[in-house]
């Protein structure tokens, strides 16, 4: 190697490892000092309920906390895994880059000024994990398409698998990677990472099919809206943007998209940039694309403006003191939510990093060692069983609302018959005893005997789309399963609160009308694993229109809880 090009590469590894020590430790310092996001303790619940599969995600999130929660139960420990990933990926990266004789400074520039990577760099979602072998699955596939070996075969298989054990977009880009190389198809070790990936999946399968398809239900159906929103398609190209840099993001794109495509790998990286950023355009039309679900895209995103500006010979002069104040800018809001200034603990999802300790603290004061119930989705309640250390808090996913892990978890069967502090964001007559009013928000708390609920049982009928005529009785044939390991009744003997089953029509996200079962229902008690049929009819509005139809089991004084899937009734 001649003198002048070792020179050169000894520089350029200085400076990535600077810039590597760098992100570190500013990503370990953000994970020290930033209480939990609520999705982040949601993650640390599964990691305390390891499976092979969980309600929203695959488990990959869950192993990664588990990890490090094993080493330090601290907010750096959960998120202990996700800062050192972060690092490895960005210096995997720059190992693909280098095979092209790119620039290590402008690397540090361009990787530097991604919004999402510093979001992404300490907080722990699927995301993390997804990001890590999104990466390494580019780098074993670089190396795949020059040396075809059954090492690089078997290595890839278990990357696969763990790309689909983390989130389930992954997805796409094993199948923009085969688009772009249909060639692969005609080798046979190509085979081989199918079946070992397929084989390694296998418990995840299995786990969906005991649960009845619950993750799929979700994602592809109740999460989907019925109405198209201009906002959703018009707000999703400047929020790609922005989360590619506040000032170069437009610059990144740019360069991506118009670079020269010389090998089947550069064109491996367009395949998936392009096809991810036009699938979630797509997906607009169908309810809001949250910025995280395209982090996949921004890898190669960042690997294309590097190499095009190897192709034409370095980055213009400009790009220097831009991507220097486009850094600046992101460090500077790091800095302003690390110190809590400002607009930090007011604003939107970050005002939720902060007085949740103190929270937590308040509320199992008056709770002691009982159960604390809350009925206000997932995240709270998981921030209070993290922060006590605990699985005493059960989220009452109402009818409002949607199912989530806790509708699985068996916390729900240890609260029966049981005292419990009932926390709610809105007094309850004759139950709210308690008001807490901090830095975090305003509670009012009370306490519920003789808890009585049937969050699990579900109410399974074929009709999943009904069409009736205004004031019409539709009747529904379902079947009903006790998924408790003890007997479980609806009548109301032996108990405080009697129970009422209800088919609640919903008009989007307002509910107009429930209307109660017969008396009969009181009849039905079931042992462990035995089902039965019930027969429902329920009158359709006057008011012609699309509704949406849920059966719901409520017990004083909760809501009602979301007892079958979503029903489209439309009226015409």
């Amino acid at each position: 190697m001649p003198v002048n090009t070792l020179n050169k590469s000894i520089q350029s590894n200085k400076i990535i490892w600077y810039f590597l020590l760098c992100w570190t430790v500013l990503n370990i310092i953000q994970a020290s000092t930033l209480e939990l996001q609520g999705d982040e303790a949601y993650y640390w619940m599964y990691s305390r309920y390891l499976d092979w599969g969980y309600f929203d995600h695959p488990p990959m999130v869950a192993l990664f906390i588990r990890i490090g929660d094993s080493i330090m139960h601290n907010e750096l420990g959960l998120r202990l895994i996700t800062v050192l990933t972060s690092s490895a990926s960005i210096y995997l990266m720059w190992l693909i880059l280098k095979e092209y004789a790119a620039d290590a400074l402008a690397f540090v520039l361009v990787i530097s000024g991604v919004f999402i990577f510093h979001i992404y760099g300490f907080t722990t979602t699927p995301d993390a994990p997804l990001f890590f072998f999104t990466v390494l699955f580019y780098y074993l596939y670089k190396q795949y398409l020059k040396w075809d070996t059954w090492t690089l075969t078997v290595l890839l298989g278990i990357t696969v698998a763990c790309l689909l054990y983390s989130k389930y977009n992954s997805i796409l880009i094993i199948g923009f990677t085969l688009i772009a190389n249909l060639k692969l198809l005609k080798r046979g070790s190509f085979w081989g990472i199918v079946v070992l990936a397929v084989v390694l999946y296998v418990p995840h399968i299995i786990w969906q099919v005991n649960h009845g398809y619950p993750s799929i239900n979700y994602h592809l159906f109740e999460r989907s809206s019925d109405t198209y929103s201009f906002s959703n398609t018009f707000s999703y190209l400047p929020g790609q943007l922005l989360m590619a840099g506040p000032l170069i993001g437009w610059f990144l794109f740019y360069k991506a998209y118009t670079i020269s495509i010389k090998d089947t790998f550069i064109r491996c990286l367009m395949v998936n940039c392009l096809g991810t950023l036009l699938f979630f355009f797509i997906s607009s039309a169908k309810g809001e694309v949250q910025p995280q679900w395209t982090f996949i895209l921004f890898a190669p995103l960042v690997m294309l403006a590097v190499i095009h500006f190897k192709q034409q010979g370095g980055w213009p002069k400009w790009l220097l003191p831009l991507a220097v104040v486009n850094v600046s800018i992101i460090i500077i809001v790091r800095v302003i939510i690390i110190g809590g200034f400002g607009f930090a603990k007011t604003y939107g999802h970050l005002k939720s990093y902060y007085g949740f300790k103190e929270w937590t603290h308040i509320v199992k004061q008056k709770a002691g060692n009982n159960y604390v119930v809350m009925s206000e989705g997932f995240q709270n309640p998981s921030k209070y069983n993290y922060y006590t250390n605990s699985l005493k808090c059960f989220a009452y996913d109402n009818r409002y609302y949607r199912l989530t892990q806790f509708d699985i978890w068996p916390m729900g069967d240890s609260i029966q018959h049981k005292k419990v502090y009932y926390l709610t964001y809105y007094p309850v007559k004759g139950l709210s005893t308690d008001t807490i009013n901090i830095e975090a928000g305003k509670w009012y708390g009370g306490w519920v005997n003789d808890v009585r609920t049937y969050q699990k049982v579900i109410f399974d009928t074929d009709s999943i789309k009904v069409t009736a005529s205004p004031g019409q009785k539709k009747v529904f044939d379902l079947t009903v399963k006790n998924p408790y390991p003890f007997p479980i009744s609806f009548a109301d003997k032996g108990y405080q609160h009697p129970v009422f089953f209800e088919a609640c029509l919903f008009k989007r996200d307002s509910i107009i009308n429930a209307q109660e079962a017969g008396g009969d229902f009181k009849n039905i008690s079931l042992q462990p694993g035995e089902r039965t049929h019930y027969t429902f009819s329920v009158n359709s509005p006057l008011e012609k229109g699309d509704f949406n139809l849920i059966f719901s089991l409520r017990t004083d004084p909760f809501w009602g809880s979301k007892n079958s899937r979503i029903i489209k009734l439309t009226v015409k």
